[in-house]
């Protein structure tokens, strides 16, 4: 039996900026078409911008962070929300600049899906909430 509550390991630091922790609770090799993780950001920690063929879904399980799709303002999530992300949609989400923010993540179908990773969220589109 696995814990979700367990901030899990380092995320890969190609696909994320800042204090990012990554603890995956149901591969897609367990024999589950879909992946899903609990990620913990830090403050300021962050996803690149990003697609997932399948889309994702995000529940917001602690903390108060932001959401943003391509050519929208970003939007505040916070613990309770749950945020669901269209597939092939552009985007990226993480911690607010003062507190830590957790999710779970889910992609559905993962067979059918691809996750493109982009290019990191620069400090300029982080900050553009202000």
């Amino acid at each position: 039996m696995a814990s979700f509550i367990e901030k899990g390991t380092p995320a890969p630091t190609a696909y994320f900026t800042g204090t990012v922790w990554v603890n995956i609770n149901v591969k897609p090799d367990e024999g589950y078409n879909i992946n899903m993780a609990t990620v913990t950001f830090e403050p300021k920690g962050r996803t690149n911008w990003h697609t997932h063929v399948s889309g994702q879904i995000l529940f917001v399980i602690e903390g108060t962070g932001y959401y943003q799709e391509k050519g929208k303002p970003i939007e505040v999530i916070q613990k309770g929300d749950v945020v669901k992300i269209p597939k092939s949609v552009e985007h990226w989400h993480g911690a607010s600049h003062e507190r830590l923010m957790r999710h779970i993540a889910l992609v559905p179908d993962y067979d059918k899906d691809k996750t493109e990773w982009l290019q990191p969220v620069s400090d300029d589109e982080y900050n553009s909430i202000f």
